[in-house]
Protein backbone atom coordinates (compact mmCIF):
# COMPACT_ATOMS: atom_id res chain seq x y z
CA UNK A 1 0.00 0.00 0.00
CA UNK A 2 2.68 2.85 0.77
CA UNK A 3 4.46 1.96 -2.49
CA UNK A 4 0.50 3.22 -4.22
CA UNK A 5 0.49 5.88 -1.76
CA UNK A 6 4.23 7.27 -2.41
CA UNK A 7 3.07 7.06 -6.25
CA UNK A 8 -0.21 8.94 -5.43
CA UNK A 9 2.10 11.10 -3.82
CA UNK A 10 5.13 11.62 -6.36
CA UNK A 11 2.44 12.62 -9.01
CA UNK A 12 0.55 15.00 -6.68
CA UNK A 13 3.88 16.29 -5.92
CA UNK A 14 4.16 17.27 -9.42
CA UNK A 15 0.76 18.59 -9.30
CA UNK A 16 1.61 21.00 -6.00
CA UNK A 17 5.15 22.11 -8.00
CA UNK A 18 2.99 23.23 -10.97
CA UNK A 19 0.53 24.73 -8.54
CA UNK A 20 3.63 26.37 -6.97
CA UNK A 21 4.37 27.72 -10.64
CA UNK A 22 0.20 28.58 -10.66
CA UNK A 23 0.01 31.00 -7.68
CA UNK A 24 3.12 32.52 -8.25
CA UNK A 25 2.27 33.97 -11.87
CA UNK A 26 -1.09 34.34 -10.18
CA UNK A 27 1.21 36.39 -7.29
CA UNK A 28 3.38 38.33 -9.94
CA UNK A 29 0.65 39.45 -12.08
CA UNK A 30 -2.04 40.17 -9.78
CA UNK A 31 -0.29 40.76 -7.03
CA UNK A 32 -2.33 41.12 -3.28
CA UNK A 33 -4.47 43.61 -4.32
CA UNK A 34 -8.72 43.87 -5.53
CA UNK A 35 -8.41 42.06 -8.79
CA UNK A 36 -6.40 39.15 -6.79
CA UNK A 37 -9.09 39.19 -3.71
CA UNK A 38 -11.86 39.15 -6.98
CA UNK A 39 -10.43 36.31 -8.50
CA UNK A 40 -9.82 34.62 -5.40
CA UNK A 41 -13.30 34.36 -4.75
CA UNK A 42 -14.61 33.83 -7.82
CA UNK A 43 -12.57 30.34 -7.91
CA UNK A 44 -13.13 29.17 -4.30
CA UNK A 45 -17.05 29.33 -4.89
CA UNK A 46 -17.18 26.72 -7.50
CA UNK A 47 -14.27 24.63 -5.24
CA UNK A 48 -16.77 25.30 -2.05
CA UNK A 49 -19.38 23.45 -4.24
CA UNK A 50 -17.20 20.56 -5.25
CA UNK A 51 -15.68 19.78 -2.13
CA UNK A 52 -19.70 19.76 -0.58
CA UNK A 53 -20.79 17.40 -3.73
CA UNK A 54 -17.89 15.95 -5.22
CA UNK A 55 -14.85 15.16 -3.29
CA UNK A 56 -15.34 15.26 0.33
CA UNK A 57 -19.26 13.69 0.02
CA UNK A 58 -19.22 11.98 -2.92
CA UNK A 59 -16.05 9.54 -2.51
CA UNK A 60 -16.56 8.61 1.18
CA UNK A 61 -20.11 7.44 -0.33
CA UNK A 62 -19.68 6.04 -3.81
CA UNK A 63 -15.68 4.83 -3.38
CA UNK A 64 -16.80 2.32 -0.56
CA UNK A 65 -20.33 1.42 -2.22
CA UNK A 66 -18.48 0.73 -5.75
CA UNK A 67 -15.91 -1.41 -4.37
CA UNK A 68 -17.95 -3.50 -1.87
CA UNK A 69 -20.46 -4.22 -5.61
CA UNK A 70 -17.05 -4.96 -7.37
CA UNK A 71 -15.60 -7.33 -4.54
CA UNK A 72 -19.36 -9.29 -3.64
CA UNK A 73 -21.20 -8.96 -7.67
CA UNK A 74 -18.28 -8.52 -10.06
CA UNK A 75 -17.45 -5.77 -12.50
CA UNK A 76 -20.65 -5.88 -14.49
CA UNK A 77 -22.72 -4.95 -11.30
CA UNK A 78 -20.38 -2.26 -10.44
CA UNK A 79 -20.68 -0.43 -13.74
CA UNK A 80 -24.17 -0.69 -13.62
CA UNK A 81 -24.27 1.08 -10.01
CA UNK A 82 -21.87 3.38 -11.46
CA UNK A 83 -23.55 4.52 -14.63
CA UNK A 84 -27.13 4.96 -12.75
CA UNK A 85 -25.28 7.36 -10.26
CA UNK A 86 -23.42 9.57 -13.14
CA UNK A 87 -26.91 9.71 -14.42
CA UNK A 88 -28.35 11.59 -11.46
CA UNK A 89 -25.13 13.53 -10.37
CA UNK A 90 -24.76 14.99 -13.97
CA UNK A 91 -28.60 15.98 -13.74
CA UNK A 92 -27.97 17.51 -10.54
CA UNK A 93 -25.05 19.40 -11.49
CA UNK A 94 -26.13 21.16 -14.52
CA UNK A 95 -29.60 22.52 -12.68
CA UNK A 96 -27.34 23.66 -9.78
CA UNK A 97 -24.74 25.25 -12.50
CA UNK A 98 -27.87 27.03 -14.41
CA UNK A 99 -29.17 28.74 -10.91
CA UNK A 100 -25.87 29.92 -9.94
CA UNK A 101 -25.55 31.62 -13.56
CA UNK A 102 -28.64 33.10 -13.12
CA UNK A 103 -28.71 34.29 -9.62
CA UNK A 104 -24.78 35.04 -9.50
CA UNK A 105 -25.02 38.48 -7.77
CA UNK A 106 -26.75 37.23 -5.21
CA UNK A 107 -24.53 33.91 -4.46
CA UNK A 108 -21.26 36.42 -4.34
CA UNK A 109 -22.82 38.90 -2.44
CA UNK A 110 -23.89 36.10 0.72
CA UNK A 111 -19.93 34.90 0.08
CA UNK A 112 -18.15 38.32 0.24
CA UNK A 113 -20.55 41.01 1.62
CA UNK A 114 -17.41 43.07 1.93
CA UNK A 115 -17.32 43.70 -1.53
CA UNK A 116 -20.67 45.14 -1.83
CA UNK A 117 -19.08 48.88 -0.76
CA UNK A 118 -16.66 48.49 -3.62
CA UNK A 119 -18.84 48.16 -6.94
CA UNK A 120 -15.66 48.07 -9.19
CA UNK A 121 -14.74 44.68 -6.96
CA UNK A 122 -17.69 43.05 -6.62
CA UNK A 123 -18.99 44.12 -10.39
CA UNK A 124 -15.10 41.95 -10.84
CA UNK A 125 -16.11 39.26 -8.98
CA UNK A 126 -19.18 38.32 -10.31
CA UNK A 127 -18.15 38.11 -13.35
CA UNK A 128 -15.57 36.23 -12.74
CA UNK A 129 -17.12 34.10 -10.50
CA UNK A 130 -19.72 33.43 -13.79
CA UNK A 131 -16.71 32.13 -16.07
CA UNK A 132 -15.46 29.97 -13.21
CA UNK A 133 -18.89 27.97 -11.80
CA UNK A 134 -18.84 25.31 -14.86
CA UNK A 135 -15.84 24.25 -13.35
CA UNK A 136 -17.85 22.75 -10.97
CA UNK A 137 -19.72 20.55 -13.78
CA UNK A 138 -16.79 19.26 -15.29
CA UNK A 139 -15.02 18.59 -11.92
CA UNK A 140 -17.81 16.70 -10.36
CA UNK A 141 -18.09 14.39 -12.73
CA UNK A 142 -13.83 13.87 -12.88
CA UNK A 143 -14.34 12.97 -9.23
CA UNK A 144 -16.97 10.43 -10.04
CA UNK A 145 -14.90 8.72 -12.94
CA UNK A 146 -11.75 9.16 -10.56
CA UNK A 147 -13.51 7.21 -7.82
CA UNK A 148 -14.53 4.13 -10.55
CA UNK A 149 -10.18 4.32 -11.13
CA UNK A 150 -9.43 4.14 -7.68
CA UNK A 151 -11.67 1.10 -6.72
CA UNK A 152 -9.85 -0.76 -9.63
CA UNK A 153 -6.07 0.64 -7.93
CA UNK A 154 -6.16 2.86 -10.71
CA UNK A 155 -4.50 6.11 -9.30
CA UNK A 156 -2.32 7.96 -12.02
CA UNK A 157 -5.14 9.81 -14.29
CA UNK A 158 -7.05 10.80 -11.09
CA UNK A 159 -3.54 12.29 -9.57
CA UNK A 160 -2.91 14.20 -12.71
CA UNK A 161 -5.40 15.71 -13.39
CA UNK A 162 -5.08 18.60 -11.51
CA UNK A 163 -1.55 19.61 -13.34
CA UNK A 164 -4.18 20.23 -15.73
CA UNK A 165 -5.65 23.45 -13.61
CA UNK A 166 -2.24 24.53 -13.08
CA UNK A 167 -0.99 24.56 -16.87
CA UNK A 168 -4.24 26.02 -18.13
CA UNK A 169 -4.57 28.54 -15.90
CA UNK A 170 -0.66 29.67 -16.63
CA UNK A 171 -1.39 29.10 -20.20
CA UNK A 172 -4.30 31.75 -19.89
CA UNK A 173 -1.81 33.91 -18.16
CA UNK A 174 0.43 34.18 -20.88
CA UNK A 175 -1.97 35.16 -23.37
CA UNK A 176 -3.72 37.66 -20.95
CA UNK A 177 -3.40 40.53 -23.33
CA UNK A 178 -6.33 38.78 -25.50
CA UNK A 179 -8.82 39.58 -22.37
CA UNK A 180 -10.22 42.76 -20.67
CA UNK A 181 -7.59 42.04 -17.87
CA UNK A 182 -5.40 39.61 -16.21
CA UNK A 183 -8.08 38.51 -13.72
CA UNK A 184 -10.40 37.38 -16.60
CA UNK A 185 -7.69 35.38 -18.47
CA UNK A 186 -7.46 33.19 -14.99
CA UNK A 187 -10.97 32.86 -14.66
CA UNK A 188 -11.20 31.28 -18.47
CA UNK A 189 -8.25 29.01 -17.60
CA UNK A 190 -9.69 27.53 -14.26
CA UNK A 191 -12.81 26.90 -16.55
CA UNK A 192 -11.43 25.19 -19.61
CA UNK A 193 -9.11 23.40 -17.34
CA UNK A 194 -12.59 21.26 -15.93
CA UNK A 195 -13.07 20.30 -19.41
CA UNK A 196 -9.61 18.96 -19.64
CA UNK A 197 -9.25 17.26 -16.98
CA UNK A 198 -12.95 15.57 -17.74
CA UNK A 199 -11.36 13.88 -21.10
CA UNK A 200 -8.35 12.66 -18.87
CA UNK A 201 -9.80 10.94 -16.69
CA UNK A 202 -12.48 9.61 -19.63
CA UNK A 203 -9.68 8.35 -21.46
CA UNK A 204 -8.01 6.55 -18.72
CA UNK A 205 -11.18 5.06 -17.88
CA UNK A 206 -11.96 4.00 -20.92
CA UNK A 207 -8.39 2.41 -21.59
CA UNK A 208 -8.93 0.18 -18.39
CA UNK A 209 -12.38 -0.78 -20.11
CA UNK A 210 -13.96 0.42 -16.79
CA UNK A 211 -16.33 4.00 -17.87
CA UNK A 212 -19.12 4.01 -16.75
CA UNK A 213 -22.20 5.56 -18.99
CA UNK A 214 -25.44 7.33 -18.17
CA UNK A 215 -28.03 4.68 -17.06
CA UNK A 216 -31.27 4.69 -15.25
CA UNK A 217 -30.36 3.88 -11.92
CA UNK A 218 -31.56 0.09 -10.45
CA UNK A 219 -33.64 1.62 -7.30
CA UNK A 220 -31.87 -2.05 -6.09
CA UNK A 221 -30.48 -2.05 -2.52
CA UNK A 222 -26.99 -0.16 -3.32
CA UNK A 223 -28.64 2.64 -4.96
CA UNK A 224 -30.66 3.35 -1.52
CA UNK A 225 -27.55 2.08 0.76
CA UNK A 226 -25.36 4.94 -1.16
CA UNK A 227 -28.20 7.54 -1.21
CA UNK A 228 -28.70 6.70 2.63
CA UNK A 229 -24.71 7.04 3.29
CA UNK A 230 -24.50 10.25 0.78
CA UNK A 231 -26.73 12.10 2.83
CA UNK A 232 -25.18 12.98 6.16
CA UNK A 233 -21.50 12.83 3.93
CA UNK A 234 -22.68 15.68 2.25
CA UNK A 235 -23.63 17.31 5.82
CA UNK A 236 -20.13 16.74 6.85
CA UNK A 237 -18.64 18.31 3.80
CA UNK A 238 -20.98 21.42 3.43
CA UNK A 239 -20.34 21.77 7.50
CA UNK A 240 -16.29 21.78 6.48
CA UNK A 241 -16.92 24.22 3.83
CA UNK A 242 -18.93 26.42 5.81
CA UNK A 243 -16.35 26.92 7.69
CA UNK A 244 -14.44 27.99 4.53
CA UNK A 245 -17.38 30.32 3.44
CA UNK A 246 -16.73 31.88 7.17
CA UNK A 247 -13.21 32.51 6.33
CA UNK A 248 -14.17 34.24 2.57
CA UNK A 249 -16.93 36.01 4.01
CA UNK A 250 -15.20 37.55 7.46
CA UNK A 251 -11.61 37.79 5.08
CA UNK A 252 -13.71 40.00 2.75
CA UNK A 253 -14.97 42.65 5.25
CA UNK A 254 -11.13 43.05 6.65
CA UNK A 255 -8.69 45.64 4.56
CA UNK A 256 -7.79 44.30 0.90
CA UNK A 257 -5.29 41.90 0.60
CA UNK A 258 -6.62 40.12 3.38
CA UNK A 259 -8.56 37.51 0.88
CA UNK A 260 -5.35 37.18 -1.38
CA UNK A 261 -3.09 36.13 2.06
CA UNK A 262 -5.24 34.11 3.27
CA UNK A 263 -5.23 32.38 0.03
CA UNK A 264 -1.64 32.31 -0.81
CA UNK A 265 -0.88 31.14 2.94
CA UNK A 266 -3.47 28.25 2.55
CA UNK A 267 -2.17 27.22 -0.95
CA UNK A 268 1.63 26.47 1.42
CA UNK A 269 -0.45 24.72 4.21
CA UNK A 270 -2.40 22.44 1.41
CA UNK A 271 0.56 21.26 -0.23
CA UNK A 272 2.06 18.62 2.61
CA UNK A 273 -2.34 18.52 3.02
CA UNK A 274 -2.25 17.18 -1.21
CA UNK A 275 0.45 15.01 -0.78
CA UNK A 276 0.29 13.22 2.02
CA UNK A 277 -3.12 13.31 3.40
CA UNK A 278 -5.02 13.05 0.48
CA UNK A 279 -2.58 10.64 -1.02
CA UNK A 280 -2.61 8.54 1.99
CA UNK A 281 -6.53 8.70 2.21
CA UNK A 282 -7.21 7.91 -1.51
CA UNK A 283 -5.26 4.77 -1.06
CA UNK A 284 -6.07 3.71 2.27
CA UNK A 285 -9.99 4.19 1.51
CA UNK A 286 -10.32 1.37 -0.83
CA UNK A 287 -7.78 -0.98 0.21
CA UNK A 288 -9.39 -0.73 4.00
CA UNK A 289 -12.97 -1.29 2.32
CA UNK A 290 -11.34 -4.45 0.90
CA UNK A 291 -10.31 -6.01 4.15
CA UNK A 292 -13.08 -4.96 5.26
CA UNK A 293 -15.53 -7.09 3.24
CA UNK A 294 -12.83 -9.98 3.73
CA UNK A 295 -13.38 -9.99 7.20
CA UNK A 296 -9.67 -9.11 8.02
CA UNK A 297 -9.77 -6.19 9.80
CA UNK A 298 -6.42 -6.78 11.33
CA UNK A 299 -5.11 -6.06 8.02
CA UNK A 300 -7.25 -2.91 7.77
CA UNK A 301 -5.62 -1.64 11.36
CA UNK A 302 -1.98 -2.30 9.89
CA UNK A 303 -2.51 -0.49 6.86
CA UNK A 304 -4.13 2.44 8.51
CA UNK A 305 -0.99 2.60 11.16
CA UNK A 306 1.05 2.19 8.43
CA UNK A 307 -0.42 5.57 6.98
CA UNK A 308 -0.64 7.08 9.93
CA UNK A 309 3.46 6.63 10.19
CA UNK A 310 3.82 7.74 6.75
CA UNK A 311 1.99 10.95 7.19
CA UNK A 312 3.59 11.89 10.50
CA UNK A 313 6.85 11.56 8.93
CA UNK A 314 6.37 13.74 6.02
CA UNK A 315 4.07 15.98 8.16
CA UNK A 316 6.04 16.93 11.30
CA UNK A 317 8.69 18.72 9.31
CA UNK A 318 6.67 21.02 7.14
CA UNK A 319 5.01 21.97 10.70
CA UNK A 320 7.89 22.99 12.08
CA UNK A 321 8.93 24.55 9.07
CA UNK A 322 5.78 26.86 8.82
CA UNK A 323 5.48 27.89 12.58
CA UNK A 324 9.77 29.16 12.95
CA UNK A 325 10.34 30.69 9.75
CA UNK A 326 6.98 31.20 7.85
CA UNK A 327 7.72 35.06 6.75
CA UNK A 328 10.92 33.37 5.15
CA UNK A 329 9.05 30.75 3.32
CA UNK A 330 7.18 33.23 1.96
CA UNK A 331 9.53 35.89 1.09
CA UNK A 332 11.89 33.13 -1.13
CA UNK A 333 8.50 31.73 -2.69
CA UNK A 334 6.23 34.51 -3.67
CA UNK A 335 7.82 38.17 -2.97
CA UNK A 336 8.83 39.46 -6.56
CA UNK A 337 6.53 41.28 -9.04
CA UNK A 338 3.21 42.93 -7.65
CA UNK A 339 3.36 40.60 -4.24
CA UNK A 340 6.21 42.82 -2.08
CA UNK A 341 7.15 42.45 1.80
CA UNK A 342 3.81 44.02 3.10
CA UNK A 343 1.84 40.76 1.42
CA UNK A 344 4.52 38.77 2.35
CA UNK A 345 4.69 39.33 5.96
CA UNK A 346 0.88 39.27 5.96
CA UNK A 347 0.24 35.81 4.39
CA UNK A 348 3.45 34.35 6.36
CA UNK A 349 1.03 35.09 9.54
CA UNK A 350 -1.02 33.15 8.36
CA UNK A 351 0.79 30.57 7.32
CA UNK A 352 2.31 30.28 10.80
CA UNK A 353 -1.15 29.70 12.15
CA UNK A 354 -1.95 27.30 10.14
CA UNK A 355 0.81 25.29 10.85
CA UNK A 356 -0.76 24.66 14.34
CA UNK A 357 -3.50 22.56 12.71
CA UNK A 358 -1.59 20.66 10.19
CA UNK A 359 -0.95 17.39 11.68
CA UNK A 360 -4.12 17.51 12.76
CA UNK A 361 -5.79 17.77 8.77
CA UNK A 362 -3.17 15.63 7.43
CA UNK A 363 -4.19 12.84 9.66
CA UNK A 364 -7.74 13.08 9.79
CA UNK A 365 -7.81 11.85 6.05
CA UNK A 366 -6.73 8.30 6.99
CA UNK A 367 -9.09 8.68 11.08
CA UNK A 368 -11.71 8.62 8.64
CA UNK A 369 -11.44 5.32 6.85
CA UNK A 370 -11.84 3.35 10.23
CA UNK A 371 -15.83 4.76 9.53
CA UNK A 372 -16.05 5.07 6.19
CA UNK A 373 -14.76 1.79 4.94
CA UNK A 374 -17.37 0.24 7.16
CA UNK A 375 -20.11 2.46 5.37
CA UNK A 376 -20.35 4.97 8.53
CA UNK A 377 -20.68 8.39 7.28
CA UNK A 378 -22.80 9.61 10.22
CA UNK A 379 -19.65 9.32 13.09
CA UNK A 380 -17.07 11.25 11.06
CA UNK A 381 -20.17 14.12 10.29
CA UNK A 382 -20.82 14.20 13.76
CA UNK A 383 -16.67 14.81 15.12
CA UNK A 384 -16.45 17.59 11.64
CA UNK A 385 -19.32 19.51 12.80
CA UNK A 386 -18.19 19.77 16.33
CA UNK A 387 -14.94 21.14 14.92
CA UNK A 388 -16.64 23.08 12.69
CA UNK A 389 -18.52 24.37 16.13
CA UNK A 390 -15.43 25.53 17.79
CA UNK A 391 -13.64 26.59 14.64
CA UNK A 392 -16.60 29.21 13.81
CA UNK A 393 -16.62 30.19 17.42
CA UNK A 394 -13.32 31.10 17.80
CA UNK A 395 -13.03 33.03 14.46
CA UNK A 396 -15.68 35.35 16.07
CA UNK A 397 -13.19 35.41 18.95
CA UNK A 398 -9.75 36.05 17.58
CA UNK A 399 -10.37 37.66 14.17
CA UNK A 400 -10.21 41.12 15.41
CA UNK A 401 -7.69 40.96 17.94
CA UNK A 402 -5.26 38.79 15.06
CA UNK A 403 -7.05 39.63 11.90
CA UNK A 404 -6.16 37.04 9.05
CA UNK A 405 -4.20 34.92 11.12
CA UNK A 406 -6.74 34.89 13.65
CA UNK A 407 -9.32 33.24 10.68
CA UNK A 408 -6.38 30.37 10.01
CA UNK A 409 -5.72 29.89 14.13
CA UNK A 410 -9.72 28.83 14.57
CA UNK A 411 -9.65 26.50 11.80
CA UNK A 412 -6.36 24.93 13.40
CA UNK A 413 -8.18 24.44 16.82
CA UNK A 414 -11.26 22.41 14.87
CA UNK A 415 -8.70 20.33 13.25
CA UNK A 416 -7.61 18.94 16.35
CA UNK A 417 -11.36 18.77 17.65
CA UNK A 418 -12.35 16.74 15.00
CA UNK A 419 -9.72 14.09 15.20
CA UNK A 420 -9.22 13.94 18.84
CA UNK A 421 -13.45 12.97 18.28
CA UNK A 422 -12.72 10.96 15.59
CA UNK A 423 -9.86 8.88 17.44
CA UNK A 424 -11.81 8.40 21.02
CA UNK A 425 -14.42 6.89 18.73
CA UNK A 426 -12.58 4.46 16.40
CA UNK A 427 -11.08 3.39 19.62
CA UNK A 428 -13.81 2.67 21.66
CA UNK A 429 -16.01 1.10 18.76
CA UNK A 430 -12.15 -1.30 18.02
CA UNK A 431 -12.41 0.45 14.29
CA UNK A 432 -8.89 1.52 15.41
CA UNK A 433 -6.18 -0.63 16.69
CA UNK A 434 -2.27 1.67 17.21
CA UNK A 435 0.72 -0.50 17.52
CA UNK A 436 4.20 -0.43 18.53
CA UNK A 437 5.43 0.38 15.45
CA UNK A 438 3.56 3.31 14.98
CA UNK A 439 4.46 4.42 18.89
CA UNK A 440 8.10 3.61 17.77
CA UNK A 441 7.72 6.01 14.33
CA UNK A 442 6.17 8.39 15.97
CA UNK A 443 9.14 8.82 18.88
CA UNK A 444 11.88 9.08 16.06
CA UNK A 445 9.52 11.79 14.27
CA UNK A 446 9.55 13.70 17.59
CA UNK A 447 13.57 13.76 17.91
CA UNK A 448 13.75 14.27 14.40
CA UNK A 449 11.78 17.26 14.44
CA UNK A 450 13.35 18.49 17.76
CA UNK A 451 16.98 18.73 15.97
CA UNK A 452 15.07 20.00 12.74
CA UNK A 453 13.61 23.30 15.41
CA UNK A 454 17.41 23.19 16.40
CA UNK A 455 18.74 23.55 12.81
CA UNK A 456 16.29 26.47 11.91
CA UNK A 457 16.82 28.76 15.03
CA UNK A 458 20.70 27.75 15.68
CA UNK A 459 21.97 27.98 12.29
CA UNK A 460 19.07 30.29 10.51
CA UNK A 461 21.03 33.83 11.61
CA UNK A 462 24.08 32.91 9.97
CA UNK A 463 22.22 31.50 6.83
CA UNK A 464 20.59 34.97 6.73
CA UNK A 465 24.10 36.51 6.57
CA UNK A 466 25.66 34.60 4.04
CA UNK A 467 22.70 35.39 1.85
CA UNK A 468 22.69 38.79 2.45
CA UNK A 469 25.56 39.10 1.03
CA UNK A 470 24.64 38.07 -2.51
CA UNK A 471 24.22 39.72 -5.45
CA UNK A 472 20.72 38.64 -6.24
CA UNK A 473 18.30 35.69 -5.43
CA UNK A 474 19.19 36.34 -1.44
CA UNK A 475 15.66 35.19 -0.27
CA UNK A 476 15.41 32.28 -2.66
CA UNK A 477 18.97 31.02 -1.54
CA UNK A 478 18.22 31.44 2.13
CA UNK A 479 15.43 29.66 2.11
CA UNK A 480 16.85 27.09 -0.33
CA UNK A 481 19.55 26.89 2.30
CA UNK A 482 17.96 26.69 5.53
CA UNK A 483 15.68 23.97 4.27
CA UNK A 484 18.38 21.70 2.75
CA UNK A 485 20.03 21.84 6.30
CA UNK A 486 17.33 20.85 8.06
CA UNK A 487 15.74 17.95 5.68
CA UNK A 488 19.07 16.69 5.85
CA UNK A 489 19.15 16.82 9.34
CA UNK A 490 15.04 15.37 10.28
CA UNK A 491 15.86 12.62 7.43
CA UNK A 492 19.36 11.35 8.86
CA UNK A 493 17.74 11.55 12.52
CA UNK A 494 14.53 9.65 11.08
CA UNK A 495 16.13 6.89 9.50
CA UNK A 496 18.44 6.29 12.23
CA UNK A 497 15.92 6.57 14.68
CA UNK A 498 13.94 3.48 12.73
CA UNK A 499 16.70 1.45 12.16
CA UNK A 500 17.52 1.34 15.46
CA UNK A 501 13.81 0.74 16.11
CA UNK A 502 14.43 -1.97 13.63
CA UNK A 503 12.01 -0.38 11.76
CA UNK A 504 10.79 0.45 7.98
CA UNK A 505 8.24 3.16 7.29
CA UNK A 506 6.96 1.56 4.55
CA UNK A 507 6.22 -2.25 5.98
CA UNK A 508 2.60 -3.04 5.27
Amino acid sequence: MLKKIASVGGITLVSRITGFGRDLVIAAVLGAGAAADAFIVAQRLPNHFRAIFGEGAFNVAFVPSYAKTLETDGPAAARRFASGIMLILAAALVAVTGAALVYMPEVVRLLAPGFVDEPDRFALAVALTRITFPYLLFISLVTLVSGVLNAHDRFVAAAAAPILLNLSVMAALSVSFLFPGAAHAAAWGVSVAGALQLLLVVAAARRAGVMPGFARPAGDGRTRAFFKTLAPAVGGSAGVQLAMFADTVIASLLPTGAVAALYFADRLYQLPVGLIGAAAGTVLLPAMSRRIGAADPAGAHDLQNRAFGFSLALAIPCTVAFLLIPDLVMRGLFMRGAFDAAAASAAGAVLAAYAVGLPAVVLIRSATASFHARSDTVTPVIAAFAGIGVNIALKLVLTGPLGTAGLALSTAVGAWVNLALLAFWALRKGWAAPDRALGRIGLAVLVGSALLAAVLIGAGPAIGRWAASLPALRNEAELLATATAGALVYGAVLLVGLKIAGLRLGRG
